[in-house]
């Protein structure tokens, strides 16, 4: 970790820095190499402040505090920053760790049959495409078929954890299709 060091109005010695350095080696668990770290300490009247500005391969941090001791200021910069970083750090993994949106929703083929091949006695499959099963409240499939030109969908019902149907029947009204188990 890289750090600079920033002195307004204040005499920066080296308890203060051995201090800093020391508070700020906890993020270093949080965030990805190469870190930069600006740090600006300065006194205005009676008031201390603490400025961090981290820098790292993911992403940028920044944290301001101000107190009475200056001590007190940076511990509270580097808290507050320390917070972002544990929340940067979950939010990644996490994305990490999901599967890819297409991987895990299966899908369902439709077949969509000519009229006069099923009275002939051997129907063709005219048109084949695969639909996303996502998961879905009933209302928000309901939303989607209003919002759709098509005259069903398909979806994984949160509650349940079933493949339904939603369909739009003839006189404007939805019907709804559950398997049974």
């Amino acid at each position: 970790m890289k750090i600079e060091y920033f002195a307004r109005h204040f005499d920066l010695d080296d308890r203060v820095r051995q201090y800093t350095e020391g508070k700020l080696q906890k993020l270093q668990k949080f965030l990805q190499e190469p870190i930069d770290a600006r740090v600006t300490l300065e006194v205005h009247k009676h008031r201390n402040r603490a400025d961090l500005h981290l820098s790292h391969r993911f992403g940028l941090i920044q944290a301001a505090e101000t107190n009475d001791e200056m001590f007190d200021a940076i511990n509270l910069a580097v808290d507050k920053a320390e917070k972002q970083a544990r929340r940067a750090n979950k939010k990644f993994h996490a994305k990490r760790r999901r599967p890819e949106r297409s991987a895990s929703e299966p899908s369902w083929p439709v077949a969509v049959l000519d009229a006069g091949s099923i009275a002939s006695g051997s129907p063709q499959v005219i048109k084949s495409s695969h639909l996303p099963i996502e998961f879905m409240s009933l209302d928000e499939a309901a939303t989607r078929l209003a919002d759709s030109k098509n005259e069903f969908v398909v979806f994984r019902n949160l509650e349940t954890d079933q493949v339904n149907v939603l369909y739009r029947r003839h006189d404007e009204n939805f019907g709804l299709i559950s398997p049974e188990l």
